[in-house]
């Protein structure tokens, strides 16, 4: 399996991801494979001071630098994982062709079935509006409502930011970020994926 992390710069919250993910699923004996990009990412940018000492923290010592997302990337990628709602939506956007394997991290480990129902609902109401935009038809106004109806109950999927903030900001994103990739590793376990 193959599982890459994408935020904005790629210097907080995807890196601190692969680095958290990659350590413990070598612990739970998961074969993965994990890589971290960035929607608005310079190559090679150190990553952030505090990202790195949560890291150290947690024994983990990898060497990341910023990584702009590639289409080269999307397509190593057995499944995109970003840190937010607005993240899906830019990787989506520039590379349509994820988009089946393209979701927010807390919304891909979400367990609750009435959750999961709306957000299929929302993304098939999505990418029914963006193509009668892009053929230049009309969307309804029936729809157009039902995807505010979805958007106001379903939990919001993003990640906290961290970034100019202190370390206890820093860390608690990465405890965020653990809590979900501990589920996510429990799925991965069940379904086999080793």
């Amino acid at each position: 399996m193959r599982i890459l992390f994408v935020c904005t710069g790629n210097t907080c919250r995807s890196p601190m991801a692969e680095g958290m993910l990659r350590k413990l699923a070598k612990e739970r004996g998961l074969d993965v494979e994990v890589r971290s990009a960035g929607v608005a990412a310079a190559e090679g940018i150190q990553i952030s001071y505090h990202a790195e000492g949560v890291l150290r923290d947690h024994e983990i010592h990898d060497r990341i630098t910023s990584t702009p997302l590639r289409g080269e990337l999307t397509e190593w990628a057995d499944l995109i994982l970003t840190l937010t709602q607005g993240h899906k939506r830019q990787v989506i956007q520039v590379f349509p062709d994820a988009a089946g394997k393209t979701y927010t991290l807390k919304e891909y480990v979400e367990d609750d079935e009435r959750v999961l129902e709306d957000l299929k609902e929302l993304d098939s109401l999505l990418a029914a509006r963006e193509l009668n935009m892009s053929l230049g038809q009309p969307f309804s106004e029936a729809d157009a409502e039902r995807i505010i109806e979805l958007r106001q109950r379903i939990p919001v999927y993003d990640i906290s930011d961290p970034f100019g903030g202190s370390r206890e900001d820093y860390d608690r994103t990465a405890a965020e970020i653990r809590t979900a990739l501990d589920k996510l590793l429990d799925m991965l376990k069940r379904d086999g994926s080793q």
